[in-house]
């Protein structure tokens, strides 16, 4: 179990530090963060959503946030559980495909469509969904939509899931995942952002 406090961590904050001490000073908050990534990184109860395709999705969602550090961090994850070299090498070169700016999407018709922007629909290269599996590659091509696309959510998006092998609960916990890291990777850009103007 990790006793090190990840946000900390990834964001470069030594115990003691001012920012470090802003945070403790909310310890219901920095404490439910880290409870967080435990029971999605580390609970004795995974469920039917893999270890390492947690990580993988992870490592995958700040890719394409262009965190190299968080990246890292969840690659280091993804590298424990062992994966094959051209698994590594495939889900790599889907984070390159894949990284984009957004967000993009429609609303339905009315007083908001002028806020349409058109934009890539990602969809996993066929040689490298062959590596990561049917399953994998339907999770990144749904979390790259909730990243890029978040306002074309739909039921059908959902069924594509289910398609793939992903069951109700199965989808619930990657919605968790995927809301996790986006708090976490925007908590990290904030608190080096504060840093480097406190530095």
């Amino acid at each position: 179990m990790t006793d090190t406090d990840v946000i900390n961590t990834l964001a470069g904050l030594a115990p003691g530090s001012p920012l470090a001490l802003i945070r403790d000073s909310k310890p219901v908050t920095r404490e439910n963060a880290q409870a967080s990534f435990r029971a999605l990184f580390e609970s004795v109860r995974l469920g039917t959503v893999a270890l390492q395709e947690r990580f993988a999705i992870a490592s995958f969602v700040a890719d394409l946030h262009a965190q190299d550090d968080v990246t890292a961090f969840y690659t280091a994850g993804l590298l424990r559980t062992v994966p094959a070299q051209e698994f590594l090498a495939a889900l790599s070169a889907e984070a390159d495909r894949g990284r984009t700016v957004g967000p993009y999407g429609a609303y339905p018709k009315g007083p908001l469509t002028v806020e349409n922007v058109p934009g890539m629909f990602y969809q996993v290269d066929a040689t490298n969904r062959s590596v990561l599996g049917t399953r994998l590659s339907a999770a990144l091509a749904h979390v790259h939509m909730l990243v890029f696309h978040p306002r074309d959510a739909s039921p059908a998006s959902l069924q594509t899931l289910h398609d793939a092998g992903w069951s109700k609960n199965d989808i619930v916990t990657l919605s968790q995942l995927v809301a996790f890291l986006a708090f976490q990777i925007r908590a990290v850009a904030g608190l080096r952002a504060l840093a480097r103007v406190n530095a």
